[in-house]
């Protein structure tokens, strides 16, 4: 059999060729990565139409089923992670198409908050740009042992974030839809409202999974509840913060600052006023993008796409 055409979908960094054993795939198909990112749905069904296979990274590129159907030749899509928000994996199926996911975790997104909180609240940017340019402490900001951490979701990484809190001997306090205050306690975290939550916390981190009713969770109103000394940082997902009450309230000094390694449209463009908002500090997505993920990550898509080559597709998503 001819090899199969593989496109991987926005390796913006040129890492995926790197981090997977792909040498087992030798001969069974020819890789071809994208370190850019396609949105216009022309261009992309122009790139993509001769490909057997598409490897997705996270949700960076939507595959609905309107593109779905634009793909005559795809047979395997495989995403990292064992759920895509992005993916229309029923239409997939419709067309045929098997669609297989990952299955490793890690602590790369609650490490990376956890960097977040440390870098806003202690102004670590401004102060390594102020020394870069000639000049010496500009700020001040405060300690967190003795204050308050609010988590919006106590899943497995709001766990991992609380555990960080605790241990920088912060107040840990939690809150979502269906949270069980005794599994809360038993973290060492107290369940609260959210209202309480967004009053008391100084810094906000939130945890919870995107869908249409935790889109636009943090509003206008939500923001108001907020201390003009707490600090909020988003490592989920954009959407669930209402970015244009956010910007906002970093314009209006409502809030001290926040964090945020996601955005309504990724890449964020180049001229987006968040770029140059007060008290904000952006990451580019990098909450999953580390070494240790990535080799995860990209071992189990060579395994995907080798079981699938052999007849008995793993990790299928929506079986």
């Amino acid at each position: 059999m001819a090899p199969l055409d593989v496109a991987v979908l926005d390796d913006y960094q040129d890492l995926a060729r790197d981090y997977g054993p792909w040498e087992r795939l030798t001969g069974r198909v020819r890789v071809h990565t994208f370190t850019d990112h396609v949105d216009d749905d022309e261009q992309l069904a122009e790139r993509l139409a001769r490909f057997e296979v598409i490897v997705a990274m996270r949700e960076r590129t939507a595959l609905s089923r309107e593109r779905l159907a634009r793909l005559p030749r795809l047979a395997l899509l495989v995403t990292t992670g064992l759920s895509n928000a992005a993916i229309d994996v029923a239409a997939a199926a419709e067309h045929g198409i098997v669609v297989s996911g990952t299955t490793v975790t890690g602590d790369a997104t609650p490490e990376l908050t956890w960097a977040l909180i440390l870098a806003l609240t202690r102004r670590i940017c401004e102060e390594d740009a102020a020394v870069r340019a000639g000049g010496w402490q500009q700020g001040i900001g405060p300690e967190l042992a003795g204050r308050t951490l609010g988590l919006v979701g106590l899943g497995r990484v709001g766990r991992r974030v609380a555990a960080y809190g605790l241990a920088f001997a912060m107040n840990v306090i939690a809150w979502s839809e269906n949270l069980d205050p005794r599994h809360a306690a038993g973290l060492g975290v107290e369940a609260v409202a959210k209202d309480e939550l967004l009053a008391r916390a100084d810094v906000i981190s939130i945890h919870t999974r995107l869908s249409e009713r935790t889109r636009g969770l943090i509003g206008a109103r939500e923001l108001a509840l907020m201390r003009a000394s707490s600090y909020l940082v988003n490592t989920s997902r954009g959407p669930i913060v209402d970015e244009q009450a956010l910007l906002a309230a970093l314009q209006g000094r409502q809030i001290a600052g926040a964090a945020l390694d996601v955005f309504d449209v990724e890449p964020l463009p180049a001229g987006h006023p968040l770029r140059s908002a007060p008290n904000a500090l952006l990451t580019p997505h990098i909450g999953y993008v580390a070494e240790d993920s990535y080799r995860g990550f990209y071992r189990e898509i060579v395994e995907d796409i080798e079981a699938f080559l052999d007849g008995a597709p793993i990790r299928v998503l929506g079986s």
